[in-house]
């Protein structure tokens, strides 16, 4: 694609203004890009939609944004009908009285009265990005060029009279024209007529802009009329326009006959369209995959769709749709696949023996066998029973001896340290995510960091470790009841997907019965509430299991105040006062771990991380954009110290491969995932400056003192620099200019080092003044 910029017509200080309905909003503090495309149905043009529509689908499988319909009055019939062909379509009513103003004589002319209705559009305040497809529109190929544009308003170009103007149907509209100001000035256009009537909507667009426009190639709205004589459709056209007042479900035009036989391709019953998807090749989006794929389920009974189905409900937390979208059929019991898949969503419903089952039917096929397997293992851990898990680990090892979930579950059942023999009376109780060796490491170092803020002794022979992800049983019920008290803290275990059960919906795999029988003291300590943007619970599983924990706490902390404000939003009024702020631990360290120095000397290293788990909740449609802003920064950073890659995970790692492959930018790579606790704590220490993605490569360089610049994906980022009352210590992945941010405040932060480090200091103490205040009330309530 070509596009130009050409200067904004809207003052810089409307590009950047927020509206206040976004404010406290997730997509708000991650500065996520939300993306629409509208379009403007009536009945007359409801055929063309339904093909528009079509169209999109099985020509960009992997997309599924909104999409706005703007209409006068559709029928009930008509709004079922758009419903069945997208997931995600909402409606808006035109306000078709202030449009026949503009017409000056033309209220019978239905087209000109259609095309001023489309202008609605430019009302529209809830997305940052709208792409506008008018309803005589197919589309032929791959749009992610249109949706990663991220200035301007962008259209194909027309030459008339010696000038570019742009051509209407399509429209690629930014935010910033997306204002109440921008909208003024259409409307003071549409009522003066100071325009060419005949060019309609394009024709007050023009008058409004004079040229000033992002041009894009003419393949993106390539006309009708270029093909008279019945010329092939062009092989790289994406977006195919049949101007002109004959449509092809009105019988179409003479001489366009190949024009409208690609029209004819999407001209299908839902039935067909459901079968051309899913028969379709490409990544598809989880929710068109599960759009189209129910219905053809349950019309069909089809296995396979059943699985495919199932894992996109799984890929999305929706265990329990996954579940019963396998219910729906017959498995043949030599199909290990889907076998596979329903085990998989059995066991995250904490149906553990139907789980069991289709896993070993599955164990049957060699392709299928190391996954189904290492599930098995899982199944077999978490009820306590290491020593089946290690044999099912081992038959997945034996099966594939590359298959790293079977390789985890292997290491982690022969690493069991055995608990030290300290007496119960003198011991917590502490429920956390112990993570294996090699994993993230931040959440490596949190149970460490919670116990430090408890007791400096963190061994076995003042604690009893609960492992979150294992089935809390009468067993583990009478081990805790045995001990002085329980603290239940180490990350965001308020997350419903890093390992499902459907006892609680969050981390704690515990059931409702057992939670209310534990009887010795509970401290809920400084636990995040870590959904991603764009990520559910099942809400009431989730709630019930949450408020039954708060009641039965005797103290409720969690690590941020955005986090605060999630939970009492799920908490009847009364319970909202026993939840409180409990700052990580990990943001204090170098008042918890004892003999604490601070360094002579730091390296002149500033340490990047980027995090790739869930990376569409993450990035989107920007993560090209993303790379190639990061490429931009470290080649400028390197100009104020040795720019590192620090990797929490292995899949941390990747940014520093992308920048290489994508841009010749070159990275050392620091494998924090194999480091001890006092290597992760040393690193931040003796670093200058960290950037990091991950909550904890904020938080624990903060807590040993470093400065920090976090890049927000996560609302969690935003949490807690709004909580040390230092936001601009944060930068959007989104943001439209990512590489001069980071640039000027890092160089910012690093010109007067010391001073900066003060302040790092400064803004921690008051943290640590809050968490001394909330320890004396643990004192009281758990002795010691």
């Amino acid at each position: 694609m070509t596009a130009t910029h050409i200067s904004s017509p809207v003052p810089a200080t409307a590009r950047t203004a927020a509206p206040a309905s976004d404010e406290g909003s997730a997509r708000a503090l991650t500065g996520k890009r939300r993306i629409a495309f509208a379009s403007f149905v009536d009945e007359n043009y409801l055929p063309g939609f339904l093909v528009l529509l079509r169209s999109l689908a099985l020509s960009n499988p992997g997309v599924c944004e909104d999409f706005i319909v703007l209409h006068d009055d559709l029928k009930p019939s008509s709004v079922a009908r758009i419903r069945a062909l997208h997931p995600r379509v909402s409606f808006r009513r035109v306000d078709a009285d202030h449009y026949d103003s503009y017409a000056k004589g033309n209220q019978d002319n239905y087209l000109v009265r259609k095309a001023y209705f489309i202008l609605d559009v430019f009302k529209i305040r809830d997305y940052d990005t709208v792409i506008t497809l008018d309803t005589d529109m197919v589309v032929l190929d791959s749009l992610a060029e249109l949706l990663s544009l991220r200035e301007g308003l962008a259209a194909v170009p027309q030459f008339f009279y010696g000038r570019h103007k742009l051509n209407s149907g399509l429209l690629v509209i930014q935010k910033e024209y997306l204002s109440d100001e921008f909208y003024a000035r259409i409307d003071q256009v549409g009522r003066s007529g100071s325009y060419e009537l005949d060019k309609h909507d394009q024709g007050i667009l023009n008058a409004v802009l004079d040229g000033d426009f992002v041009r894009l190639d003419a393949r993106y709205n390539f006309v009708k009329r270029r093909l008279s004589g019945d010329l092939p459709v062009p092989e790289d056209t994406a977006i195919l326009h049949f101007t002109g007042r004959h449509k092809p479900w009105q019988g179409g035009e003479a001489g366009y006959d190949l024009a409208q036989e690609r029209w004819r391709e999407f001209d299908l019953s839902d039935a067909d369209l459901q079968a051309a998807y899913l028969g379709g090749g490409g990544t598809m989006h989880q929710d068109l995959l599960i759009h189209f794929g129910t219905p053809h389920v349950e019309r069909t009974g089809h296995v396979d769709t059943a699985r495919r189905v199932a894992h996109a409900h799984i890929a999305k937390g929706d265990y329990q749709s996954a579940v019963e979208i396998m219910e729906r059929v017959h498995i043949p019991i030599d199909e290990a696949w889907p076998h596979e898949v329903y085990g998989h969503a059995l066991m995250s419903v904490s149906r553990y023996e139907e789980a069991r089952a289709q896993l070993l039917l599955a164990t049957s096929a060699p392709n299928r066998a190391a996954t189904a397997f290492a599930r098995l293992a899982q199944v077999s851990w978490v009820h306590g029973d290491d020593g089946a898990a290690q044999q099912y680990a081992l038959q997945g090892l034996t099966v594939d001896p590359t298959h790293r979930a079977s390789r985890i579950w292997h290491q982690r059942t022969i690493g069991v340290p055995a608990q030290q023999q300290g007496s119960p009376a003198d011991q917590l109780a502490h429920v956390a995510f112990y993570m294996d060796r090699q994993g993230n490491a931040g959440d490596k170092l949190l149970p460490e960091s919670v116990r430090l803020a408890f007791d400096p002794d963190t061994t076995n022979r003042r604690w009893h470790s609960v492992h979150a992800h294992r089935l809390f049983d009468e067993a583990a019920l009478e081990r805790v009841n045995a001990r002085r008290g329980l603290v239940i803290g180490g990350g965001g275990l308020f997350i419903p997907d890093t390992m499902p059960n459907g006892n609680s919906a969050w981390q704690w795999n515990v059931p409702d019965e057992l939670m209310s029988r534990i009887d010795v003291p509970i401290a809920v300590y400084a636990v995040g509430f870590n959904a991603f943007d764009g990520q559910s619970y099942r809400a009431q599983r989730f709630r019930d299991s949450l408020r039954l924990l708060v009641e039965r706490s005797a103290f409720f902390g969690l690590r941020n105040h955005g986090s605060i404000e999630k939970v009492r939003a799920m908490l009847p009024s009364h319970l909202h006062d026993k939840v409180r702020f409990q700052p990580c631990p990990t943001t204090v360290t170098r008042q918890l771990v004892a003999n604490w120095q601070d360094p002579v000397k730091r390296d002149d290293t500033i340490l990047v991380n980027a995090a790739y788990d869930r990376a569409s909740l993450r990035f989107g449609h920007d993560y090209g954009y993303f790379l190639e802003q990061m490429a931009r920064a470290v080649r400028e950073l390197g100009d104020l110290g040795d720019v590192q890659c620090v990797a929490h995970s292995l899949d941390d790692e990747k940014i520093a491969f992308d920048l290489r492959r994508e841009h010749g930018v070159s990275m050392p790579v620091i494998p924090m995932y194999d480091f001890e606790n006092d290597e992760i704590r040393d690193l931040y220490a003796r670093t200058r400056l960290v950037i990091g993605m991950r909550g904890h490569a904020g938080m624990i360089p903060f807590g040993c003192g470093t400065p920090i610049i976090s890049l927000i994906s996560h609302p969690k980022m935003a949490y807690f620099l709004r909580d040390i009352e230092r936001p601009e210590w944060g930068v959007s992945v989104h943001d439209r200019n990512l590489a001069d941010v980071l640039v000027e405040r890092s160089r910012d932060l690093l010109a007067d080092h010391a001073k900066t480090v003060a302040d790092v200091h400064g803004r921690q103490q008051e943290l640590w003044r809050i968490t001394q205040a909330n320890a004396a009330d643990l004192r009281a309530v758990l002795g010691g």
